[in-house]
């Protein structure tokens, strides 16, 4: 007996109900989608003028090395104390508005950054 081979067709998935029904969703919710105008908050803002614009503050750098010598705007001061620091400062007339840098080297005692603070502090 000859026996014919069947032809195996592979199965597939077809596609293009799928896409129309995806289609049909699609349509469906663009049509029935509200949209809603949201309500928004009136507010004023501030308008910046150009002459309200400040200079930038004077600025001081107190400089302390690792030997414990310090420095204010490159004048040396001599060893870090409170006392010599809050007179310099005051002797360089430090306002309100005036930024004091304090900028210490990494080998330097925790200390003598606390004084140089506390002399910022005291000198106003």
């Amino acid at each position: 007996m000859n026996f014919r081979k069947r032809r195996h067709e592979e199965p597939e998935i077809n596609l293009i109900p799928f896409i129309d029904v995806l289609l049909v969703v699609l349509i469906f919710l663009m049509l029935s989608t509200t949209f809603n105008q949201l309500t928004q908050i009136q507010i004023t803002l501030p308008s910046a003028d150009a002459e309200n614009q400040s200079t930038p503050p004077d600025m001081l750098t107190l400089a302390i090395q690792a030997d414990g010598r310090c420095s204010l705007d490159q004048r040396a001061l001599g060893t870090v104390s409170v006392a010599s620091i809050a007179a310099a400062l005051q002797a360089a007339k430090v306002g309100p508005q005036t930024v004091l840098v304090i900028a210490a080297d990494q080998n330097v005692r925790h200390q003598l950054v606390v004084s140089a603070m506390e002399a910022a502090r005291r000198s106003g």
